[in-house]
């Protein structure tokens, strides 16, 4: 719950029974003394239940409002003779709590004056001032302004000790982040090592087989009858589905053999573009605009240009397949730092939320006809260049695929 809303505290009780107390003292004082000291109480209070110190102009406002009503009280309440005039410790604590040193001393040196002029309205001839009473106004006065220094310095010691402390736990927090990503990335890596191993040995014994089927197939097509059509439509089919399953059997090779960039230095933008030459039939045929939108200040950097143009076409396609007819795809990059960003943004139903955790894993996918090793091949190609994958989807709204590769220059 918010400090709004809070149950008051036993401590806040304590100091609003005590300013009521003080404020019913003297039941012959003047009415409005009553009403400034219960006031002053009320803004005491209210500073740790409403947000009016959070910038530095309200908390000057707000303790200047607090000063003001202290010194109101000290003028009706008999000038330097009130035994009042130290209710200006209140906003000198608040601006030694809340501002730094120089804004404390101002506070109370504006309070001292203040009441060191309540002495030019005096009467002398009429009033006894004594030296004992002067010198107990100049030894309070000068309290006033020592406490508001105590306080400054304990305040800005505290200060820099939370600073101390939130630093630390910002670290941890960082730490913690790191390590859960590691942790996440160990053992996604275990999967696709130990995924990488079955789909390889399974894929070479799969292609022996496949190529006795379709060299037999290609022979039956040749020997057979000319007038047995079925026999040689049947042939044709078989040769078919066979480099269907040839093709799928190197994408399992491909996402299970080790993986090596040959980096040199690239231009991102020529890469992209390679891969939207590529792309751009398939986004004419479901009537899809492509949309460059590229930041002039990333450099060309080290990486496999052959590689990521693979990784770009494979989102650009998978961007195109996720529209709807008339939108749009937009390839967007930018400098992050030593980062550069590449985002691949589609119009599609997007992601079902369930399924961004696992969408980089092997064998996901979304497609009725997909196999779900065109994500995580990617995203083995970008772990090689150091760099990280990420997707940001609403559904209905479409999706993000952002690329991140380190913009190193020299190996």
């Amino acid at each position: 719950m918010g400090s709004r809303t809070r149950p008051p505290r036993v401590v806040e009780i304590i100091i609003a029974l005590v300013f009521i107390a003080m404020a019913a003292l003297d039941p012959d004082q003047n009415p409005w003394e009553m009403v400034l000291v219960l006031v002053l109480g009320a803004l005491q209070l209210a500073e740790v239940r409403l947000p009016v110190l959070e910038t530095k102009t309200r908390a000057v406002i707000w303790i200047s409002v607090k000063l003001a009503v202290a010194l109101w009280l000290t003028w009706i309440s008999g000038n330097v003779n009130s035994h009042y005039y130290l209710m200006t410790l209140l906003p000198v604590i608040s601006a030694a709590t809340y501002l730094g040193p120089f804004e404390t001393l101002v506070f109370s040196v504006a309070g001292v004056a203040a009441i060191l002029s309540f002495l030019f309205s005096y009467d002398w001839k009429n009033t006894d001032f004594f030296l004992e009473d002067k010198e107990k106004l100049a030894l309070n006065l000068l309290f006033i302004v020592i406490i508001g220094q105590l306080l400054s310095l304990l305040a800005e010691a505290l200060r820099a000790q939370s600073a101390k402390h939130k630093a630390v736990a910002d670290q941890l927090s960082e730490t913690n982040r790191q390590l859960r990503e590691a942790e996440a990335a160990m053992r996604r890596s275990e999967r696709l090592a130990a995924l990488g191993q079955l789909s390889a040995g399974l894929a070479h014994e799969l292609r022996n087989p496949l190529g006795t089927i379709k060299t037999s197939s290609e022979m039956l097509s040749r020997n057979v009858a000319s007038e047995n059509e079925v026999a040689r439509e049947v042939a044709g089919y078989i040769s078919t589905e066979v480099d269907r399953c040839n093709s799928l059997v190197s994408r399992f090779l491909d996402f299970a053999r080790p993986l090596e960039a040959r980096l040199s230095t690239a231009e991102l933008t020529q890469v992209i573009d390679r891969a939207i030459e590529m792309a751009s039939r398939e986004a004419a045929e479901r009537g899809i605009a492509i949309y460059r939108n590229y930041e002039p200040d990333v450099p060309p950097f080290l990486m496999d240009a052959e590689l990521m143009e693979r990784v770009f076409f494979n989102l650009l396609q998978n961007a195109v397949q996720a529209s709807r007819p008339g939108t749009t795809v937009t390839v967007k990059t930018r400098a992050a730092g030593d980062m550069a960003e590449t985002d691949v943004i589609d119009r599609g139903s997007g992601i079902d939320p369930k399924m961004k955790e696992t969408i980089f894993n092997p064998f996901v996918t979304t497609k009725p006809t997909g196999v779900g090793l065109g994500l995580p091949i990617v995203a083995k190609i970008v772990d090689r260049h150091g760099g990280k994958m990420a997707v940001e989807s609403q559904p209905g709204e479409g999706s993000v695929f952002r690329v991140s590769l380190p913009m190193r220059t020299a190996l």
